[in-house]
């Protein structure tokens, strides 16, 4: 019998609806019942694709032994961590605060009125029993102290969301940044640190933005030496393309398998800009493959992007992907497939598990005609393979990120269709995820999900409308994004500066939950100062620039204690002290192509501060357009430096004279 996750829109919690454990939806009733009934709650977070998670519910959850002292004893509450961010976030504080690390599963037990008292993240089996019944006997012995321990964590729950003093990120911040990240850089490897090794996007979109603001050579080679790693090693998919979520050793060979929309619309960014910086063709040829995994096997029906790909495919970790050389002979032939095992490191003691090894591709291949011809071959005999399943939600901020990824990678690397692609996605989103003015988190199948958007998806989504915007010239993205952050501005301001994670009229948590250091996605504050930037330097608008610098400054202090957990932060500072650098560019009906190579001068510049606009003179709703006639009936382009313009100018080396100013 299905217990009552059974009406969940949630893959994740559907994954556990036929558990024994009569699990519940996060709400009012939950706790009502706790309170009836007199027990504790027992909070379990995690997400579809976690590997470990399963373990856990396989181990745990699907066990009638487990069950039956659960159900017993507590009132068992499961949340989707990337539906409800702003629970996994209050909750995830106080695992870390009572355990010193965090991770998904992650199990809180918590009092009637949510307190946390007791938390921890993965349990085997046995160990699991011997907490449950731990925990009910302290319940049931020593209620008064448990509560009082509850309202203690709430308390330094309390002091972490509190107001943070302003510490702006000058240039002195961002010099020091890059330093310490040469402390810690990999030389040999790539990468920051040791085994486990997370793909550092922003941190490298941090570097990039350093260069092209700076010239800074220390920047760029750690950028080039990490991405090259990693898009050689076994945690990029060689052959469907995309990114998988870290790789378990130091040198980027066996990853956790499970593929985020979050890391490849981030990765796709980066890879896109170092080619920019760069003229990698490796970089492009990432890029390209990462936009072609995420359209063919995250796309949805509607156009949008779903949430992930499982680590795990029939309970079994890297089955669709790990090879062994007597399998590639069976693909390729004796000859291809020796050729093939000794170009992607496949050993007959392998790399990874039972003789199985990931594909790398350490070094580019003699024949790019028969690397692809083995390459097709490969990829459609995997096919053949099972599947890992799909996480088909549709996060609203995680599509933001695909949309910014996709229309900077589109213009930049000449391919429109993907600025096609982000622009769907932008009308599934406007179109269904704003209800009411304000944005819903998730969708599924179509359907909005009624969790409330958080402060991330409203600056995402932003910031790839603002991208689409300047793709396109479109102005309904520009009059879209000003919308959302209007709101964001309004519901989400903290006092003294910077932003809640949460809604002022958000569900009220223990805590009201407020970021202000990124991990494997911006943080909502350094989301929204990203978009609040980008807004004001398209549309010239003061006080939208006086938030995006309050942000900053709230999220100031990790950026100058640890920038590797600032990424996004540093990066938008990057822009912040290279802009605003305005081009527009003015062209009359018709004349589209001739005015292309302004255009593509403009977005070639590595310049972080620069923002583009793109269409005839005076356009409707483009701000940057107004008053900018043609020179000579040519298309013309405009370059302003906050209120200081330059002439205008109607030729290519013109112009790039000017952007390098």
């Amino acid at each position: 019998m299905a217990n009552r996750l059974a009406r969940s829109t949630s893959p994740y919690l559907l994954q556990h609806q036929d558990n024994p454990v009569d699990w519940q939806e996060w709400g009012p009733e939950a706790f009502e019942e706790a309170r009836r009934r007199g027990v504790p709650v027992l909070l379990s977070v995690g997400y579809a694709a976690c590997h470990w998670c399963h373990v856990m519910a396989h181990e745990s959850f699907e066990d009638e032994g487990v069950a039956e002292v659960v159900n017993a004893g507590f009132v068992a509450v499961k949340v989707d961590r990337e539906e409800r961010p702003d629970i996994d976030a209050v909750y995830m504080t106080a695992t870390t605060a009572l355990t010193g690390q965090g991770g998904w599963p992650m199990t809180c037990f918590l009092t009637p009125g949510g307190e946390p008292f007791y938390a921890g993240t993965y349990y085997p089996r046995e160990h699991f029993l011997q907490l449950l019944r731990a925990v009910g006997e302290a319940w049931s012995e020593q209620r008064a102290e448990v509560e009082r321990a509850g309202a203690s964590v709430v308390a330094r729950l309390n002091d972490y969301s509190g107001p943070v003093p302003p510490h702006p990120i000058d240039e002195g911040v961002l010099e020091k940044a890059v330093a310490r990240l040469l402390g810690q850089f990999d030389e040999d490897r790539g990468g920051f640190g040791g085994a486990p090794k997370f793909p550092p996007s922003m941190v490298l979109e941090f570097l990039l933005r350093h260069h092209g603001r700076t010239g800074s050579r220390d920047a760029l080679l750690m950028a080039e030496r990490t991405c090259e790693a990693m898009a050689r090693g076994g945690m990029y998919d060689q052959l469907g393309g995309g990114f998988a979520r870290y790789s378990v050793d130091a040198d980027w060979v066996v990853p956790h398998f499970e593929k985020m929309l979050y890391d490849n619309a981030q990765l796709l960014r980066v890879y896109t800009h170092l080619h920019r910086a760069t003229g990698s063709p490796l970089a492009r040829r990432v890029a390209l493959e990462t936009a072609g995994f995420l359209r063919r096997d995250l796309g949805t029906r509607e156009g949008a992007f779903a949430s992930a790909l499982d680590a795990d495919t029939d309970g079994v970790e890297g089955l669709t992907y790990a090879w062994t050389p007597a399998q590639l002979v069976e693909v390729l032939g004796e000859d291809d497939g020796a050729r093939a095992a000794a170009l992607l490191e496949v050993t007959e003691r392998g790399t990874f598990e039972h003789g199985t090894s990931t594909l790398q591709l350490r070094r580019d291949p003699d024949d790019p005609r028969w690397w692809a011809s083995v390459r097709e071959r490969l990829l459609r005999a995997r096919a053949d393979r099972p599947q890992p399943a799909r996480d088909d939600k549709v996060v609203t901020s995680w599509n933001g990120l695909a949309i910014a990824g996709l229309s900077d990678a589109g213009v930049l690397l000449g391919k429109p269709e993907l600025v096609e692609a982000a622009a769907a996605c932008a009308e599934v989103l406007l179109d269904g995820h704003l209800v009411d003015g304000r944005l819903r988190r998730a969708s599924r199948n179509g359907v909005v999900g009624s969790a409330a958007g958080v402060l991330d998806d409203y600056g995402n989504l932003a910031e790839g409308l603002l991208a689409l915007h300047q793709a396109t010239s479109a102005p309904r993205w520009l009059e879209a994004a000003g919308r959302l952050l209007d709101v964001a501005r309004e519901r989400f301001a903290a006092d003294g500066g910077g932003f809640h994670d949460t809604a002022d009229d958000a569900e009220r948590l223990v805590t009201r939950p407020r970021g202000t250091g990124d991990n494997a996605e911006p943080s909502g504050q350094s989301a929204l100062a990203g978009a609040l930037l980008t807004y004001a330097a398209l549309t010239g608008s003061a006080e939208h620039r006086r938030a995006a610098e309050g942000a900053l400054s709230a999220s100031g202090l990790v950026a100058a204690r640890d920038p590797r957990f600032a990424g996004w932060s540093l990066a938008v500072a990057e822009a912040a002290a290279a802009g605003p650098l305005q081009v527009a560019i003015t062209h009359a009906e018709g004349q589209e192509a001739q005015a292309a190579p302004l255009r593509e001068a403009a977005v070639q510049s590595g310049s972080p501060g620069l923002v583009l606009a793109h269409g005839v003179p005076d356009a409707p709703g483009t701000p940057l357009l107004a008053g900018r006639p043609l020179v000579d009936g040519r298309p013309t382009a405009y370059v302003c430096r906050g209120f200081v313009c330059d002439a205008p100018v109607t030729d290519v080396a013109a112009l790039r004279a000017q952007l390098r100013r």
